[in-house]
């Protein structure tokens, strides 16, 4: 579960423009700039905070990494925000293709769509109702799979079907870091 930092006081959804000038006004809120950990706006306004410890940071980095070094080809992103109907969430690691990135060249503080891959890593606090959450809302913004990754390095992949035996974008990352 993410704490909560600012509780928005209904229980009305916003709208994507809501949402987005919200954002936009979140990434100039110097209270904002100094919070260690990911900030994360939900459908109804309230923004969470996601600590991240330094496994999760090793796991992040090193997925990343992999991205780039087997998909040069595309576009790797560590926490790029995207449009989703959960809210605004950002992915820890993203992959996209350069048609992606192509079609959503203009896009300065959120993607409208989320890119091919979305990958989270998982913390502590993490619950399975919450993940579940993401993954279906990543998938439903358009993305072709969804990585989980737990502090082992268990990698769960899934796709609008359920569960991936392999990537069907051709990716398969070595051992994760002890």
């Amino acid at each position: 579960m993410n704490a909560s930092i600012v509780k928005q006081q209904s229980d009305t959804r916003l709208s994507g423009a809501e949402l987005r000038s919200r954002w936009q006004r979140m990434l100039h809120d110097p209270m904002l700039a100094d919070i260690p950990g990911k900030l994360e706006l939900t459908e109804k306004g309230a923004i969470e905070l996601s600590p991240a410890g330094i496994r999760h940071s090793i796991l992040q980095a090193f997925v990343a990494g992999e991205l780039r070094r087997l998909r040069p080809d595309g576009t790797t992103m560590t926490e790029c925000a995207l449009e989703t109907d959960v809210g605004i969430r950002v992915p820890d690691v993203a992959w996209a293709s350069p048609d992606f990135m192509s079609r959503h060249a203009e896009a300065m503080n959120t993607f409208a769509r989320a890119p091919e891959l979305c990958i989270e890593v998982l913390s502590p606090a993490n619950s399975r109702p919450e993940m579940q959450g993401k993954t279906e809302a990543y998938l439903a913004a358009g993305a072709l799979e969804v990585w989980l990754i737990a502090e082992d390095g268990t990698v769960e992949m899934l796709d609008e079907g359920g569960r991936l035996a392999e990537s069907s974008l051709g990716i398969t990352i070595g051992p994760l870091p002890p």
